[in-house]
C-alpha cells in the first residue's frame, strides 16, 4: 500500500519535498503530452501542423486549467478533513464531486465540439492552419470527459497526501501518447489530428490504471455507489473553494489565448515560434507549480489541524527551493533558449522566434517561485478569492494591455511581446505581500510574521 503523508507532525521540509518530488515528475509528464504532440509534429508535419497543434494545445490548456481549478476545491475540502481526523465524510466528498463533473462534462463536450471552428476563429488561427486546429480541438472536445476524470482522480490523490500514484498513472499514459504520437502522426502522418487522438487516448489509459490502482488501495474513507449523488451540501462546498481557482484560471489562460491571438496575426512563423516557446515554458515553470499544487495539500491538512503558523513556515521553505531552481532555469532560457526550442522545432526561424520570445519567460523564472508558493498557501487557507482578483486583475490589466502595446511598436520584437508576463507578475506578488497582512490573514495565521 502506498503511504499517504501527513503534514500535521514532525519536520516540514523533508516531507513536504517527499510530497512534491512526485507531483513535479507528474507535471513533467503532463507537459510531456503537449510537448511530445509539438515535438512529433514539428519533426514530422508542417509549420501550419505546428501552429495548429500550438493553438489548440493552448486553448484545451486554458479549459484543462478551469477543470483542475474546480478540481482543487475536492483536493482543499478532503486535505481539511483528512488534518481533521474526519475521514469518514471523503467518501460523501468524493461521491458529490464525481456528480458534479460528470454534468460539467457533459456540457463541454457539447459546447467544445460543437463550436471547435467558433473556437478557431476567436484564436485568429493562420488560415493555413485553421482546418487542421479545428480537427484538433473538435477530437480533444470530444474527448473532454476523460481529461475530466484524469484530473478530479488526481485531486483526490493529492488531498489524501498521496502524490505517488498519479505520478505512476501519468507514467503509463505518457508512454502511450508517445507511442500513439509516433503511431499516428509519423507513422499515419494523420498530422493534427493523430495528435488530439493519441492525447485523449494516453488520458483513457491513464483514467483506467487509476480506478484499478483506487480498488487495490487503502482509502481513509469508504466509496460506495450510492455515494455518487448530487448532494448539494458538499458541492457548495467544492465550488466555494473551486470555482474562484476555476474562474481565475480561465480568465489568466484566456489571457494568454489573447496573446496568442494577437501574435497569430503576425503570421504562421511568430504564431509557431510562440506556440513552441510555451511549450518550453511548460517545462521551466514545473518546480513552482509543483509547489503550489503541494502547498494546497499541506496548508489545508495543517489548517485543518489547527497549525497555521506550521502552514506559513511551510510557505517559507517552499519558496527558498523554489528559487534556487527557478535562478537555474532563467540562466537557460535566457542565454540558450535556441536549444531548448529546437528540440520542438526544425524551422530556423521559427526556433529563432521562440528563443526571443522565451528570454521575457527566462526573468519570470526568478519571479514565479514567490507568486506560485504564494498562490498554492492562500488556496490552502480557502483564500480563494483573493487568488480570483489577484489573478484577473493582473492578466487583464497589466499582462493583455502589455502586450497589445508592445505588438504595435516597430520594429515587433517577440521579447517586448513577452515581457508582459513577468510584468504582471510581478504585480501579482506584491498584491500577495500585501494581502498577508490584512487583519483577515492575521486571524487565520495567528499573527506569524513573516
Amino acid at each position: 500500500m502506498l503511504q499517504n503523508h501527513n503534514f500535521t507532525e514532525g519536520p516540514i521540509l523533508g516531507p513536504l519535498l517527499r510530497f512534491a518530488v512526485p507531483v513535479l515528475f507528474a507535471l513533467f509528464l503532463q507537459a510531456m503530452y503537449g510537448a511530445v504532440d509539438l515535438l512529433v509534429v514539428g519533426k514530422f508535419a508542417a509549420s501550419a501542423d505546428v501552429s495548429a497543434v500550438s493553438t489548440g494545445s493552448q486553448l484545451m490548456q486554458t479549459i484543462t486549467g478551469l477543470i483542475s481549478g474546480l478540481a482543487m476545491g475536492v483536493t482543499v475540502f478532503l486535505g481539511q478533513k483528512i488534518g481533521e481526523g474526519n475521514g469518514d465524510e471523503g467518501g460523501r466528498i468524493v461521491g458529490a464531486g464525481i456528480w458534479m463533473f460528470g454534468l460539467i462534462g457533459a456540457v463541454l463536450t457539447i459546447l467544445i465540439a460543437g463550436g471547435a471552428g467558433v473556437l478557431a476563429s476567436v484564436m485568429q488561427c493562420p488560415a493555413e492552419a485553421f482546418p487542421r486546429a479545428v480537427s484538433y480541438i473538435r477530437i480533444c472536445g470530444l474527448g473532454i470527459l476523460v481529461i475530466i476524470a484524469y484530473n478530479l482522480i488526481g485531486s483526490i490523490f493529492r488531498g489524501i497526501g498521496d502524490s505517488v500514484t498519479p505520478l505512476i498513472t501519468v507514467a503509463i499514459a505518457c508512454v502511450c501518447n508517445i507511442a500513439g504520437d509516433l503511431f499516428l502522426v509519423a507513422g499515419c502522418h494523420m498530422g493534427t489530428a493523430g495528435a488530439a487522438i493519441a492525447t485523449v487516448f494516453a488520458q483513457g489509459v491513464s483514467v483506467l490504471i487509476s480506478l484499478a490502482l483506487i480498488r487495490r488501495k487503502q482509502l481513509p474513507f469508504a466509496l460506495i455507489k450510492e455515494e455518487i449523488r448530487r448532494d448539494w451540501t458538499y458541492i457548495r462546498r467544492i465550488l466555494w473553494v473551486g470555482v474562484p481557482i476555476a474562474l481565475q484560471d480561465l480568465l489568466v489562460g484566456i489571457s494568454f489565448l489573447v496573446i496568442l491571438a494577437i501574435v497569430n496575426t503576425l503570421g504562421v512563423t511568430a504564431s509557431a515560434g510562440v506556440g513552441v516557446a510555451e511549450k518550453v515554458c511548460a517545462f521551466i515553470m514545473l518546480v513552482p507549480a509543483a509547489f503550489m499544487q503541494s502547498m494546497s495539500a499541506f496548508v489545508a491538512q495543517n489548517r485543518g489541524a489547527g497549525k497555521p503558523e506550521r502552514a506559513t513556515r511551510g510557505l517559507l521553505y517552499a519558496v527558498g527551493v523554489s528559487f534556487l531552481c527557478g535562478a537555474a532555469m532563467g540562466y537557460l532560457s535566457y542565454f540558450r533558449g535556441d536549444l531548448l526550442t529546437g528540440i520542438f522545432a526544425r524551422d530556423p526561424e521559427v526556433i529563432a522566434a521562440g528563443a526571443d520570445y522565451l528570454r521575457a519567460y527566462a526573468i519570470d523564472c526568478l519571479l514565479t517561485c514567490f507568486l506560485f508558493c504564494f498562490i498554492g498557501y492562500y488556496n490552502g487557507m480557502e483564500q480563494t478569492g483573493f487568488v480570483m482578483l489577484q489573478g484577473i486583475f493582473s492578466a487583464f490589466c497589466i499582462r493583455v494591455p502589455v502586450s497589445f502595446f508592445m505588438s504595435r511598436r516597430i520594429p515587433v520584437s517577440l521579447f517586448h511581446i513577452g515581457l508582459a508576463t513577468p510584468c504582471s507578475t510581478i504585480v501579482q506578488i506584491v498584491m500577495c505581500l500585501l494581502f498577508l497582512r490584512t487583519p483577515a490573514m492575521r486571524r487565520l495565521t495567528g499573527n506569524t510574521d513573516v
